[in-house]
Formats: structure tokens, sequence, C-alpha cells
């Protein structure tokens, strides 16, 4: 039954839909240019293989450093507000804030400061993954049992060990958590970025890719290219639900769930 669960339904729920795809298709008689079918999505990526593999490269990089950033400096920021309510009242209005402008926006102004270079990429990346982890990691740290806090006030523990005892392991799940949406963000935030700064010293991203074959109105390569988008999302996706449950099997409840 977990097997069917896990594979099989994902696995039939994929087959009705390339079904449904290619009954569309056939039904209305759609020109290829415009809805091209799944094999020919397959054999254009093939085409393209080179090409894919080296923007998808590019992608990932810009999005590594950005999302490997955000979690760094994101846990930092998030522990220095949970130590401190008038840091917390004084900077999370502003990070809310910067989570509110549209990546349309921090697009430019990103190359506008760093140039057409991955380090643009990278910074939109950063950006778009950053609250996320703060806001997540932070309402753990100030979540923490209170019954445990008195405990470990009780035993004259210190702040630092307060915090690195005690609320850092309860705020674990929630850091976990920041960085699952992260992971789905960062890729994005890559992406969007190379619409700006993806085609820097004749290289390109899967986002400047996206505008090529879409200028060239080759609809199967711009399929291709989002597959290959999403398959790098599942790649952050999947590191960092490895890395949760190594860190959490042993201890958390969310784990032994048979409904997951």
């Amino acid at each position: 039954m977990s097997f069917y669960r896990k594979i099989g339904l994902p696995l039939i729920t994929g087959l009705f839909l390339i079904g449904a795809w290619y009954g569309f298709v056939l039904w209305t008689n759609a020109p290829s240019w415009k809805f091209p079918l799944l094999h020919e999505v397959l054999m254009a990526g093939y085409r393209e293989r080179t090409v894919l593999f080296e923007g998808a490269l590019e992608t990932l990089s810009g999005a590594f450093f950005g999302f490997s950033s955000a979690v760094g400096l994101g846990f930092c920021f998030s522990v220095m507000m949970a130590a401190s309510v008038s840091f917390r009242r004084a900077f999370y209005p502003y990070v809310l804030a910067l989570q509110m402008i549209p990546v349309i926006v921090l697009a430019p102004v990103c190359v506008l400061y760093f140039g057409t270079s991955v380090l643009s990429v990278t910074a939109i990346a950063f950006l778009i993954s950053f609250f996320p982890i703060v806001a997540n990691t932070t309402q753990g740290l100030i979540s923490t049992d209170q019954n445990l806090v008195d405990l470990f006030k009780m035993c004259n523990a210190s702040r630092i060990q307060e915090v690195a005892l005690l609320r850092v392991p309860y705020a674990l799940p929630h850091f976990l958590t920041g960085m699952r949406i992260s992971a789905t963000l960062a890729p994005i935030g890559a992406i969007a970025g190379e619409f700006y700064a993806g085609s820097a010293g004749g290289a390109g991203g899967l986002g400047f890719l996206a505008i090529v074959y879409n200028a060239r109105s080759q609809v199967a390569e711009l399929y291709a290219t989002g597959f290959i988008a999403c398959f790098c999302g599942f790649i952050f996706v999947s590191v960092v639900l490895v890395l949760n449950w190594w860190l959490l099997h042993k201890w958390h409840d969310s784990i032994e769930r048979k409904d997951l």
C-alpha cells in the first residue's frame, strides 16, 4: 500500500495527464508549432541537449549560490531577531517589505548594480529565497516550549547554551520548512534573473534560452526548456528533503507519519 501511494498514484496521474495531452491535441487538431506532443518535446530536448545542459548548469550555479547564501545569512539573521525583541521589531518589517517587491522589479535593479553576470542572477535568487528562511526559522526560535526554557533557566544555563542546545534544535523543523520553500523559489529567481542577465559572456541560462526559443517560435524547444527548469527545481527540493530526513528521522514525529 505504501509503494502504491508513493509510486503508483503519481505514476497513474502522470499517465493520465499525458493521455489527456495527446487526446486534446488530436481532438482539436492543433498545429504542432502551437501544441507540440510529448515525443516532439523529447526529440527537441535531445537535439538541443548540449545547449540545454550548459544552460541548466548556468541556472543551477546561480540558484545554488543564491540559495546557500540565503540559508546561511537567513539563519544568522533569524537567531539575532529571536535573541532581541527590539532587533526583531526594527528589522522584520523591512525584510517583509523586501519580499513584497516583485522579482520583475528586483531583476533590473540587480543588473544595474552587479552588471549582466552570474552575480546578478545569484543576487536575485538570494533575495527571493531569504524571507521564507528568516520567517520560518524566527517563528521556530521564538516558539520554543516555555517549560523547557524555564528548565534551562533553573539549571543556570547561559543564553548561548539556551539558544544552541534548546532553541536551535526546537526550531530545526521550521528552518527546514523554510529551506524547502526557498528551494522551490531559488531556481525561479535565477531563471527570472536570466531574462535580464543570463546572456553574459556569450553563455545563457535557461531563462535566456527561453527568450531565444520564444523569439524563434521553437515551441517544442521552449517546452523542453520548461521541463529542464522543473527538473532543476526537483533537484533542489530533493536535496533538502534528504537533509530533512537525515536530521529529523530519529527524533521528530513528522517523519514517522504514515500518510506522508
